[in-house]
């Protein structure tokens, strides 16, 4: 483990000579220390009472590690020798740079760092986190924090102290505040309870219907394999990279999964739906407080796809969500017309770049610009839909179907 600490104005970077092992931040009983992977039980134990997104969670930070095996680097801010907010990242090659951002890469999705619920933080104390990692990792050039909360039940995201702007891409969820009832008197319920039925006797036209949650080890194993190669297929015919399709990827999904099957309450879960003995929509989701995620979907494109196996799941997912007491149902990052088709709540995730060397603030300068013309793209309808458009065409596959997903 490297203790570190720096000067940081947002332009220069000044180290102390000396490394204290306790290292005052500029406020009263704050210090901040940096480590490696040895690190990773400290963050796991202030995770225990800590305030977090499912994607800085202790059980993905640690799957994660032993799925992929990064360059892992742990930031931990103390006050009165107690942690209040902790960064777990991870260090990647990005060409000639060297970037670290939170484990998981564009899964993680939501982000909020571990901190203590009850701390108020001041922008100079979050600052001295950036300058410790710069100290104690001077080969870094850049720390890219993507897809950060506003809030995270009602915390304000310290990491806002920062600069920032404002995330390419939207957030959507539903509120679940009365119950689903409540909820389908808000939202055409009548249209969609008149769906779900046509949908019900489709399926019983061709055999019996359940909805699946893994409950074991060999559910988690089917229902992720079907959701992989469904995957795949979606890629493909969209003509971009398959994010699900690193081996590593998939095994860390696998464990993620897997693990949470032992928790009283799992915070990771898959859900399927099954007709006439084939999976034809799989959900995963993440549980945070009150909130239930939806990290990813697919649905099998066959011979029942035009009967939006998707939307089907995503009624029975969100009525199970009201009867267990939740208060949102989050379809996460990305704006998608089946998502409209519930959402009322719309949240502007927020990012931040901090380059830590001069290479890095050229980095800096062109991730935000492309982060720009990304937003811009998404938020003209016409020039979004010949993107996608032309993606397809470069894949040599043909429009869509009338059902997307994650």
């Amino acid at each position: 483990m490297v203790d570190a600490t720096a000067s940081f104005d947002g332009n220069r970077l000044a180290a102390s000579e000396t490394l204290p092992r306790t290292m005052p931040v500029g406020q009263a009983g704050l210090s901040v220390t940096v480590g490696d992977g040895a690190a990773l039980a400290t963050y796991a134990g202030f995770c225990g009472s800590a305030l977090f997104a499912p994607a800085q969670s202790a059980t993905w930070v640690s799957n994660w590690a032993q799925a992929v095996h990064p360059d892992i680097v742990v930031a931990t801010l103390c006050a009165e020798d107690e942690p209040v907010l902790a960064l777990a990242l991870e260090v990647i090659r990005r060409g000639p740079f060297r970037v670290a951002r939170f484990m998981g890469g564009r899964h993680a999705n939501g982000n909020f760092a571990a901190t203590a619920p009850g701390w108020l933080t001041g922008a100079n104390a979050v600052r001295s986190l950036l300058t410790a990692i710069a100290k104690g990792r001077p080969d870094i050039d850049l720390i890219s924090l993507e897809r950060l909360l506003p809030d995270l039940d009602g915390i304000a995201n310290p990491l806002a102290a920062l600069p920032n702007f404002p995330s390419p891409n939207l957030s959507l969820a539903v509120d679940l505040d009365g119950g689903f009832d409540a909820l389908l008197a808000r939202a055409s319920g009548k249209r969609k309870r008149k769906k779900h039925r046509s949908q019900t006797r489709k399926f019983e036209a061709v055999g019996t219907f359940r909805r699946i949650e893994a409950r074991t080890r060999e559910e988690v194993d089917r229902l992720l394999d079907a959701f992989l190669d469904m995957k795949e297929v979606r890629f493909r015919k969209m003509g971009i990279a398959n994010v699900f399709g690193e081996p590593e990827i998939r095994a860390f999904f696998r464990t993620l999964f897997t693990e949470a099957l032992a928790e009283e309450k799992p915070s990771f879960v898959l859900h399927g739906l099954e007709v006439a003995g084939k999976l034809r929509a799989i959900t995963g989701s993440s549980l945070s407080g009150k909130r239930l995620i939806c990290e990813f979907g697919a649905i099998a494109e066959d011979d029942l796809g035009f009967t939006s196996p998707g939307d089907f799941l995503f009624f029975d997912n969100i009525q199970e969500a009201c009867q267990a007491g939740f208060g949102v149902y989050d379809f996460s990052v990305g704006d998608e017309p089946y998502k409209r088709l519930w959402c009322d709540i719309e949240t502007q995730h927020f990012e931040v770049l901090a380059p830590l060397t001069l290479k890095g603030r050229a980095l800096a300068l062109a991730l935000r610009q492309g982060a720009r013309t990304k937003a811009f793209i998404k938020n003209s309808p016409l020039i979004w839909k010949l993107t996608k458009m032309l993606r397809r065409k470069a894949a040599g596959q043909p429009a869509p179907a009338a059902e997307d997903d994650n």
